[in-house]
């Protein structure tokens, strides 16, 4: 029998809000949520609290009862409005999908409402993994291995999704059933092992890069190929009914590791491979399909930059990673600054870990969001989606033993709700597709500060969203003030994070 945090699929069926008791009513179903009163939801470190509602925010001072106070600002005039959100979600990885196998039909469906509905984590933008990474089974596979060995295929013939990449883009199909507005985002760890210098997927980092002549322009130039590659697989993904948003070149270009598949690019070497390759034959093959360029941390500003003045045609977007030493999302703001020039500029958080101790940096998930979300990030991607109760199936061989993911699927067939899961749909759930994010001001200085920290949006249906994360250790009051000149004020637990949602402007 299929569990959900201890409610049988026939009572959750029944009732969502059953295994939810705090679940709000989805913007289909809005009493109480755009009503003319605000509405207050939380999640605590301790998961006391799991997107429980508590008491609302109320106009005026209000009385903080000798607990610490925060003064926020927020500007929902139009002068405040800064980016436009395309959504929340997490990587699907074979982990996710092999895990996700293991649940009957319903039990699968159940879930998918949850995470991917209004009702639920109302999760819309979902990068998935192009062939193996780390969180795959045993062995590492790409979308055309032509047999392993590194034997060439020129022309791709022997090009195949494979077993693992079909019941990827079949997964997929079922989140766009469930949310016809998501973004799906592909990002490949290796290229096929015969298109590089090397010839390995796995077990050696001499030489690990694409051999398309700009390491050696004596060699046989693959570049084409490459691009091929993505075209193929953009297409037999079409034909399996997943719409490839947008792809990126090479998950963390600047990493190259033997456990698992990984492939070193340079920032010249991935412009000119857009600029040259990928970008005029997703064109020619008629594809909508957009190019994310970078995909790794915060701390190379230059590399996205490269490929930008480099390809600007086919890429304004860049995708960043939360790995370097000290993350910096300020690095988002500062590159926008320096990219006024290119229109319809977006950035990305595509990829964050999940820790698998939740007690330890319990804010994690909500600290790789609210963090890009300041800074004018589009979106935020964590990693990732689900795995089995030993944070896997992962290869053998190396990679993240330790990513817990949004979801456990137990070994008993039961589904576990993760801290990460909560903290995520705090924002997921209140600020949807479309949302406008506001500039605030008055929380903590940066995240590595204990305190408060905020961001808010204006949605579609015109109420205003507030997140609030307080990792101090005791309650605070908060007094919000908006450009509309209204006076917010509410308290928030301990070690939390709360959604203040403020009823609708015209």
């Amino acid at each position: 029998m299929f569990l959900f945090d201890g409610i049988t699929t026939a009572l959750l069926a029944a009732s969502l809000v059953t295994a939810h008791p705090s679940t709000p009513p989805s913007y289909a179903s809005p009493p109480g949520y755009a009503s003319p009163q605000a509405s207050a939801y939380c999640t605590s470190s301790d998961l006391t609290y799991k997107l429980s509602s508590i008491t609302a925010p109320a106009q005026g001072n209000g009385n903080a009862n000798g607990q610490q106070v925060f003064n926020l600002t927020i500007d929902d005039t139009s002068s405040g409005y800064k980016q436009t959100l395309d959504g929340f979600g997490a990587a699907v990885t074979d982990a996710t999908v092999v895990s996700f196998s293991q649940l009957s039909s319903s039990s699968l469906d159940t879930l998918l409402n949850t995470l991917m509905t209004s009702s639920g984590a109302n999760f819309s933008l979902m990068r998935h993994t192009i062939g193996a990474s780390d969180l795959s089974p045993d062995p590492p596979y790409t979308y055309d291995e032509n047999g392993g060995m590194g034997k060439a295929d020129p022309g791709l013939a022997n090009f195949t999704l494979t077993s693992a990449g079909t019941a990827m883009a079949n997964l997929l199909a079922k989140m766009k059933g469930k949310n016809g507005g998501l973004t799906v985002v592909g990002s490949p760890w290796s290229a096929p092992s015969w298109m590089k210098k090397n010839r390995r997927l796995i077990g050696d980092t001499t030489n690990n890069n694409l051999q398309d002549r700009y390491l050696n322009s004596s060699e046989t130039d693959y570049s084409n190929y490459f691009a091929q590659y993505f075209v193929k697989y953009i297409q037999a993904f079409a034909n399996l009914g997943v719409t490839v948003n947008a792809i990126t070149l090479q998950n963390e270009p600047l990493y190259s590791a033997s456990g698992y598949p990984t492939m070193y690019m340079y920032d010249y070497e991935q412009g000119n491979l857009i600029k040259n390759f990928v970008g005029p034959q997703l064109s020619s093959a008629g594809l909508s399909t957009s190019i994310w360029a970078y995909d790794h941390n915060t701390d190379v500003p230059t590399y996205p930059q490269t490929v930008l003045n480099t390809a600007s045609s086919y890429t304004t977007t860049v995708a960043w990673h939360c790995y370097a030493g000290n993350v910096d999302w300020s690095t988002l703001t500062a590159f926008r600054a320096n990219n006024t020039n290119i229109s319809g500029l977006k950035q990305y958080m595509t990829e964050c870990w999940t820790p698998a101790t939740d007690s330890t940096n319990w804010f994690q998930a909500a600290n790789f969001t609210i963090g890009p979300l300041q800074n004018w990030a589009n979106g935020v991607i964590a990693w990732t989606l689900a795995a089995n109760s030993t944070n896997g199936p992962h290869l053998s061989t190396g990679g993240c033993a330790n990513c817990q993911g949004l979801v456990r699927i137990n070994d008993d067939g039961s589904v576990t709700f993760n801290l990460a899961y909560y903290l995520m749909a705090q924002f997921s759930r209140f600020m949807p597709k479309g949302a406008i994010v506001l500039s605030m001001k008055g929380y903590s200085p940066t995240s590595y500060k204990a305190g408060l920290q905020a961001v808010g949006s204006l949605n579609p249906d015109k109420t205003r969203t507030v997140v609030m994360m307080n990792t101090l250790t005791s309650a605070v009051f908060v007094r919000l003030m908006t450009g509309r000149g209204q006076m917010w004020s509410g308290s928030l637990p301990k070690s939390s994070v709360v959604t203040w949602v403020l009823p609708a402007v015209s």
